[in-house]
């Protein structure tokens, strides 16, 4: 499996495509997702706001049925609820990295994350933060206010800070390489 990488988004797609992967991994493998990505992107039409926002009934069907994606019905509404949550933020604050540069903290700002998108508790605001680039806390201190081991979240930071990945020596490199 890939340790997913930072990117610098080039557009409101890229936001809505990193938050998604955040919500689908929830409580998963991150290889399941990883493995089945591109037809995430081919059922989320490449995760292009304005189109995922207007998804019917019918659409949704189409990809709770589809055996090659992980089917979960709220996942894939809450997909859909956040791409139209981001096209109206992106309006509203005239471009969507500036709605989310609007607060002083970064506990601010998680806060009201979590607020307005579906499925998308403390964990995944900071994947989703991290990924893009934007400032989070020092990742060993935060990590021990959110319950559980992370493993792969401190391997996607470690190796995002170009530091040596904690665990067994060359785990994470050899899962990039794949």
């Amino acid at each position: 499996m890939n340790i997913p990488l930072k990117i610098q988004p080039k557009d409101l797609s890229d936001y809505l495509a990193v938050m998604s992967k955040a919500v689908f991994q929830a409580g998963v493998s991150w290889a399941l997702i990883d493995s089945r990505w591109l037809e995430f992107e081919n059922a989320f039409e490449n995760f292009k706001p304005a189109n995922v926002s207007k998804f019917d009934e019918a659409k949704i069907a189409k990809i709770i049925e589809n055996p090659k994606l992980f089917k979960s019905e709220r996942k894939v509404r809450a997909t859909i609820h956040n791409a139209a949550t981001m096209v109206a933020l992106d309006t509203e604050y005239d471009g969507f990295r500036n709605y989310l540069l609007s607060f002083i903290s970064y506990a601010e700002l998680s806060k009201d994350l979590r607020k307005r998108f579906k499925n998308f508790g403390e964990l995944s605001v900071y994947y989703f933060l991290f990924r893009l680039g934007e400032a989070v806390p020092e990742f060993n201190s935060w990590v021990t206010t959110i319950e559980g081991h992370h493993p792969r979240m401190r391997e996607m930071v470690e190796l995002g800070q170009g530091l040596p990945v904690s665990g067994k020596p060359g785990d994470a490199l050899n899962s990039v390489r794949k």
